[in-house]
């Protein structure tokens, strides 16, 4: 919580006939992960990437693998996407019960990854208040998942900051991620209600220049985050 701002490009916004391409731009403009949305046409209505991609992102880039499961069996399939060892793992919390997603978290650590539980936008938060001590990180969704693209929903800052509030005593590192309709003009609310870690796909791999975009949506972020905390 309130560390510098990371940037994470959703590679499902990228040109898959040149991932690698894509990959370096990001690489050149300072993003600190690469996010990995991944759906399987249950929990969400889209299909997209899956394992052999995660392994092959594996081998040949540089950056930390942020993957998002996107998925209504999670304890089933996690043994697939942890044998690619990724460096986090996102499950949702609407895809388990809360006994199952304490089992999915250790499972994640066990396997040597950092564990995030994302929610979406009409998920209470403190669904995660009773795992929040062992989570690396929560993703709050700004937009419903599933598709790219889609506009920010005005109020998923004070979502952001009620799990910030959450955290604040009980794990002071964790890492609070955004993810919907994230780009320059949105970055600063979620950055400076305490989003370490945002989610770009369009507003990066939509650019002319996506490399620069990284660094925008970055200096964006930052600028708010360093606002906010010196008016706290």
């Amino acid at each position: 919580m309130y560390q510098p701002i990371a940037i994470a490009p959703s590679i499902l916004s990228a040109d898959f006939m040149n991932m690698e391409r894509s990959i370096r731009t990001i690489e050149e403009g300072g993003a600190g992960f690469v996010h990995v949305d991944v759906m399987d046409g249950h929990f969400v209505p889209n299909l997209t990437m899956g394992v052999p991609l995660v392994k092959q992102l594996k081998k040949t880039c540089d950056l930390p693998l942020d993957v998002h499961l996107m998925i209504d069996n999670p304890l089933v399939e996690l043994p697939w996407f942890l044998d690619a060892q990724p460096d986090l793992v996102t499950v949702h919390a609407e895809a388990l019960s809360s006994v199952d997603l304490a089992r999915a978290v250790a499972q994640i650590h066990e396997a040597g990854s950092r564990a995030a539980v994302a929610l979406k936008p009409k998920t209470p938060v403190d669904v995660v208040a009773p795992l929040i001590e062992s989570l690396d990180m929560v993703l709050v969704m700004s937009v419903e998942p599933g598709f790219s693209g889609q506009k920010y929903i005005v109020g998923s800052d004070g979502r952001v900051a009620a799990v910030a509030a959450l955290a604040k005593e009980a794990n002071p590192d964790l890492l609070i991620e955004v993810d919907g309709g994230i780009g320059v003009a949105t970055a600063p609310l979620v950055c400076a209600a305490g989003a370490d870690v945002l989610v770009c796909g369009s507003a990066v791999f939509g650019a002319d220049d996506p490399a620069q975009a990284v660094r925008d949506v970055k200096a964006a972020g930052d600028a708010a985050r360093t606002r906010a905390l010196g008016e706290r």
